[in-house]
């Protein structure tokens, strides 16, 4: 946000709080919570009568959950998928009905690597992030070319303070693996390349007139070698590494 307002760019930044948001002469602090429908639906018109149009619109929900898969909660699964899924949905609609009497516009879903290869322990984000990742591509695929511009953005570890909201399940049994993975899963993001990274990223597609349809952003590993993996592995040894890389 701060990279693209020093860029000049106009902007329009949602939170649960608005007083997270640094306000400026560019930017417009908004209050958003993507786990109640009215306040999407409420923050993005707003927001659009008070902009005008919109030429990009960045979906970046952040909300997650660590522990078993075989153990999650209806409660959690619903709650992580409002806030990854059927909230940015919501709002790739509102958004795309407003770009279309233009002919024109922006729309970057920041999704995440791990929809391509999950993090152990987080199975309800993984779902929720690879959901968001499918769902973007339908658009890309139903969507007209040469007019809006659609970008699965996936981050990978990336050091921000994500982890400490992390809503953690105690495991019922199996517990020394389940914190032996978090150990992983902590030592990674310490090591991560910082946010600008990504906001450097995200300023090159806002100015790309043909940006690629899928970004990975992360370090050298994570960004280059792990989607090669990916790509190329069967599935049996992408899973059998995984284990050996959260020492599982």
């Amino acid at each position: 946000m701060e990279l693209l307002a020093a860029r000049g760019y106009e902007i329009w930044g949602t939170s649960r709080d608005p007083e997270r948001v640094p306000a400026s002469s560019l930017v417009h602090p908004v209050s958003l919570d993507l786990r109640d429908p009215n306040s999407v639906r409420t923050a993005f018109q707003d927001s659009l009568q008070a902009a005008g149009h919109f030429d990009v619109v960045i979906n970046n929900a952040g909300s997650g959950h660590f522990g078993p898969a075989e153990s999650l909660s209806a409660e959690v699964i619903a709650e992580q998928f409002r806030i990854l899924v059927s909230a940015p949905i919501e709002l790739c609609q509102l958004a795309l009905d407003s770009m279309r009497t233009r002919g024109s516009g922006l729309l970057i879903n920041v999704t995440s690597l791990a929809a391509r290869l999950p993090v152990p322990f987080m199975a309800a984000y993984n779902a929720g992030k690879a959901a968001m990742a499918s769902f973007t591509m339908s658009l890309q695929l139903e969507s007209p070319t040469g007019q809006i511009r659609i970008v699965d953005l996936q981050p990978a570890d990336i050091l921000t303070s994500f982890n400490d909201s992390v809503r953690r399940t105690p495991p019922v049994g199996g517990a020394e693996r389940v914190a032996t993975a978090w150990r992983v899963v902590e030592k990674n993001m310490k090591s991560a390349p910082g946010p600008q990274l990504v906001a450097r990223r995200i300023a090159r597609l806002i100015e790309q007139p043909n940006p690629p349809a899928r970004v990975t952003v992360g370090d050298t590993f994570q960004a280059t070698i792990a989607p090669f993996m990916i790509r190329f592995l069967p599935h049996k040894w992408l899973v059998w590494n995984l284990r050996q890389y959260y020492k599982l």
